[in-house]
């Protein structure tokens, strides 16, 4: 599967979660109903995965991130539910992706009145 085709099925899940629920809830209700249902339309499901930090070429001991999701070891999904996306939110995403070789990351605030202005596409040099 494809990180385009993986990314419909994040944002289908996306949309069916705030429908049901909406908005107002905290991140942690969110990514817990997103890893049920993401699993349950059979795909596979890291979350509050380590990234480590990579200098050099050198692993550093030290682990510098922790994606909220990453699915079928393709596509990174931070999850948010604050009033408004900040800038840095996108930027955080863009270093994840560069730092674990990924190259398409979906950045989702679920505290959006509408679904669909809340989500935001990052891509790290994706060949489409």
């Amino acid at each position: 599967m494809t990180e385009n085709e993986i990314a419909r099925i994040i944002v289908d899940v996306a949309y069916k979660i705030h429908k049901l629920v909406g908005p107002g809830l905290l991140e942690s209700a969110y990514l817990a109903m997103m890893i049920y249902e993401l699993q349950r339309r059979g795909l596979e499901v890291w979350w509050e995965h380590p990234i480590p930090l990579i200098y050099e070429g050198v692993e550093l001991s030290t682990v510098a991130y922790r994606a909220d999701l990453i699915v079928g070891r393709k596509v990174i999904v931070e999850l948010k539910s604050v009033e408004k996306i900040a800038p840095v939110h996108a930027k955080q995403l863009l270093t994840y992706l560069r730092v674990s070789d990924l190259h398409l990351g979906l950045l989702i605030n679920f505290s959006a009145p509408l679904i669909k202005d809340g989500i935001v596409r990052v891509v790290n040099d994706l060949n489409e």
